[in-house]
């Protein structure tokens, strides 16, 4: 630097002065290194991460609403299912007391019945009186019983045949074997089968089967061994 000061200072004097040099002195270049004063650049930053800013009130996914309408519909379909639920019981509960009351009617309707005692019920008689024998069949017909019996070796007809006329409710067949003596009485009688479905049927064609009467024979076992069969229709 001092150098180049001296040579300006130089070249002001000589133009002051009116000296001009006879040529032009040949350029120099004067190589002047200049302290590296240059400021080295900061490293480069790395960038850092972009936090996420939460997103305006109005821009928000609205998703509330969505898990509201799913808390919404999830308690509906459980109610429905509990109504149906209730609604299937009350319908089986429904049917249990309607049946109970149909069986409570249908055991005071036959509560209500009066059961006739055998004593006190009549019994129409089929007497054969007068007819030959040949015209008395073993077979007798009635609006509420059927009678049929076989007596025979030897063969046997009655004369008085009780018809048993009991209102039973089920109804059925029953079977009774007898006894009868040469004078045509039934001296023993004996259910062998009868229905379950009425006790009494049972007493009745036993009470009706001793009231019988056959025709006398004195050539016939005594007693002679034979049955007959009440069917009773249901009233």
């Amino acid at each position: 630097m001092g150098t180049l000061t001296f040579h300006i200072i130089l070249l002001g004097l000589m133009l002051v002065s009116g000296m001009a040099p006879d040529a032009a002195p040949a350029e120099e270049y004067i190589a002047v290194e200049l302290p590296d004063e240059s400021v080295p650049e900061p490293p480069a930053k790395e960038p850092e991460p972009q936090k996420e800013r939460p997103l305006p009130p109005e821009q928000a996914p609205n998703t509330a609403p969505a898990v509201s309408n799913r808390a919404v519909n999830d308690a509906l379909t459980k109610e429905q299912n509990s109504m149906q639920r209730d609604r299937m019981l009350d319908d089986d509960y429904r049917k249990e007391v309607a049946d109970a009351e149909r069986l409570v009617a249908d055991v005071n309707k036959q509560l209500s019945k009066k059961t006739p005692q055998i004593d006190d019920t009549p019994m129409p008689e089929d007497v054969t009186d007068g007819k030959k024998p040949e015209d008395i069949s073993n077979t007798v017909y009635s609006g509420e019983s059927n009678i049929h019996y076989e007596l025979d070796n030897p063969p046997r007809y009655h004369r008085k045949l009780p018809i048993p006329v009991y209102l039973a409710r089920g109804g059925g067949k029953v079977t009774v074997d007898i006894w009868v003596a040469t004078d045509g009485r039934v001296t023993r009688a004996e259910v062998r089968t009868a229905p379950a479905s009425d006790p009494l049927l049972s007493e009745y064609a036993r009470r009706a089967a001793t009231k019988t009467l056959f025709n006398a024979d004195r050539n016939a076992p005594n007693p002679q061994k034979g049955y007959i069969i009440y069917t009773f229709v249901a009233q």
